[in-house]
This record gives structure tokens, C-alpha cells and sequence, in this order.
């Protein structure tokens, strides 16, 4: 993916920032311990459908529906780009966390990495964030791109009809005398700490599933069930130094380096925008992962 920053465009990776460690699934077994299949059933005839045979309706009354063919909605989805477009730049402490989704690391592709630290430190500076839109998977969505250290931060962000008001719970106001109010700042002083460690929280209940789940390993309670496992560009040449002087005048880059230039080995100051897909990978292991595949483990975990 790229990331447009005026008229530079950025070749960036986008890397899952957290990974899951809620509670450990389990899946649903026949008495003998082999795998279930679920069906769909028409409540009409009772008989089997199947996947193939289905359609999408949405219900916009109550038992009825409008029917919309696989080729209608692909039709409805964005194209990709693979652009993430930044639309403004915000003051950091603008935008509110409750609209916070998912994070991603941006980590810089190849020769991206003098445009991605100079949109970093020019951030950091200025104490702004970028506001950007990017499509992915046929979804639009809003996102904050944020300098973090010695990279970049792209969250993604819920839309305002996402967010619920305040205002829709109806709070009893409750007035708070002076001496309430002491007594639970002294409360607060007594547990109050300089920075939030997330190291010191561990998911307890996680831990004795897991725990459960060893020990019935080592005492050979396991059953078997056959599974199969699943199977395992170019680019343009641009002036860093005049797009951004174009970006500001409104006007347009320069031209590329020359294919004679370029075989020659000669310093153009230029940076390469890969065609490439985006490549995500699927977080799901208990430890951080590197770009190495982690052990195989022999215990049920989300």
C-alpha cells in the first residue's frame, strides 16, 4: 500500500498492532469427539440448503425482505485502491479514544523510508495527526495515522453513527458535596501511579483454561480428528523535495528519472511506490511474533 502525503506517496506495510488473548475457544464435537457440520434449513419446507442455493435479503419490515444477487452487491463495493489518503492533519488530542478500532504498525517498503520519517518527525513536531481514507476488502474506512516512537501508527476509527451519546443514557444528576469529593481524592492518591504499566495485567482466566487444558494433554485425554491444513511489483520514480514543494503550491511533481539515469546507477533523490497488494497477517499466538512462524502448539487458544 502507499500512503499520500500531499503529492509523495509513501510505500508503507500495514502489520497488526494487537493480537487476540480473549477466551480460548472450544469447538462443538459429537459424543465420539469428531467434527459437526452445520446446515441451514428453510423454515419453509424444512428441507436443506444449501450454501450455494442461498441469496442475501436484508429485512426491512418484519418477514420481508429485498434480495440482492452476489453480482448487485459486488457491484456496491469500493474498489481497492491500495492508497491510504490522508485528508487532514488534526491536532493529536482531537480526536476522542472512545472512536478508536483496530491498530495497525506502518512500517516503511522499500525506499520508503526517508518520505515515512520525514512525515513522522514533521508530525511529531507540529503536534498533529493525519486524518486518512483507504479501502480495503470492498469497506471504506476513516483511520489516525500517529507517530509512535520511531514509526507510525494507523488506527482505525469508528464513524460518529458507531459511537453511541452519552446522552442517550439519561444520567441522574447527582450533586457532589466538597467533603465527598476529598475523601475521593484521597481514595485516588492512595492507589495513584505516574504511568499505566499494561505489563503488570495478565488474563487470569485465560491462564487456568490454558492450564486446564495442559493438564489433560499430559494425562492423555485427547481425541483425534483428521483436518486438512491450510496451504502456506513495480513501481514509479518521484522527487521527494518536489512534491513537496508542488504539494504546497498546488501544482505537480517533477518528472521521473530517466530509464538511462536510473541504469546508471545515478542519485536522483527518488523514492519507489510498489504496486504491490497488501499482505496482512492473521494475529492469533500468545507471544509477539516475529517474521519467523511461531512452534506448533498442541493446546486450543484463540
Amino acid at each position: 500500500m502507499t500512503l499520500g502525503f500531499g503529492l509523495v506517496n509513501i510505500p508503507v506495510k500495514l502489520h497488526p498492532a494487537t493480537e487476540s488473548s480473549g477466551t480460548v475457544r472450544f469447538n462443538l464435537l459429537a459424543p465420539d469427539g469428531s467434527r459437526v457440520r452445520q446446515q441451514y434449513v428453510s423454515e419453509a419446507s424444512g428441507k436443506v440448503v444449501e450454501r450455494a442455493q442461498m441469496v442475501k435479503g436484508y429485512e426491512f419490515e418484519k418477514d420481508r425482505f429485498v434480495m440482492f444477487s452476489a453480482d448487485e452487491l459486488k457491484a456496491l463495493d469500493e474498489a481497492a485502491s491500495h492508497v491510504i489518503e490522508i485528508v487532514a492533519f488534526v491536532p493529536l488530542e482531537s480526536v476522542d479514544p472512545i472512536y478508536y478500532d483496530t491498530a495497525y504498525f506502518l512500517a516503511p517498503d522499500k525506499r520508503g523510508a526517508k518520505p515515512y520519517a520525514l512525515l513522522r518527525e514533521a508530525m511529531r513536531e507540529s503536534g498533529r495527526c493525519a486524518i486518512a481514507r483507504y479501502v480495503l476488502r470492498g469497506k471504506q474506512y476513516v483511520a489516525q495515522v500517529r507517530p509512535e516512537g520511531e514509526g507510525l501508527v494507523l488506527q482505525q476509527l469508528l464513524y460518529a453513527a458507531e459511537v453511541r451519546s452519552m446522552d442517550d443514557l439519561d444520567i441522574e444528576k447527582v450533586p457532589v458535596s466538597k467533603a465527598e469529593l476529598a475523601l475521593a481524592l484521597q481514595l485516588i492518591a492512595q492507589v495513584a501511579r505516574d504511568a499505566y504499566d499494561p505489563a503488570e495485567f495478565k488474563d487470569e482466566e485465560r491462564e487456568r483454561v490454558l492450564a486446564a487444558i495442559d493438564r489433560k494433554i499430559a494425562g492423555r485425554e485427547v481425541v483425534e480428528s483428521a483436518r486438512a491444513e491450510a496451504p502456506a511489483g513495480g513501481g514509479q520514480v518521484i522527487d521527494l523535495m518536489a512534491a513537496l514543494k508542488a504539494s504546497l503550491a498546488g501544482g505537480k511533481p517533477a518528472a521521473r528519472a530517466k530509464p538511462a539515469e536510473r541504469a546508471a546507477g545515478k542519485s536522483t533523490g527518488a523514492q519507489i511506490i510498489p504496486a504491490g497488494a497488501l499482505k496482512e497477517r492473521k494475529a492469533a499466538r500468545r507471544a509477539p511474533a516475529a517474521e519467523a512462524p511461531a512452534p506448533a502448539r498442541h493446546r486450543a487458544r484463540k
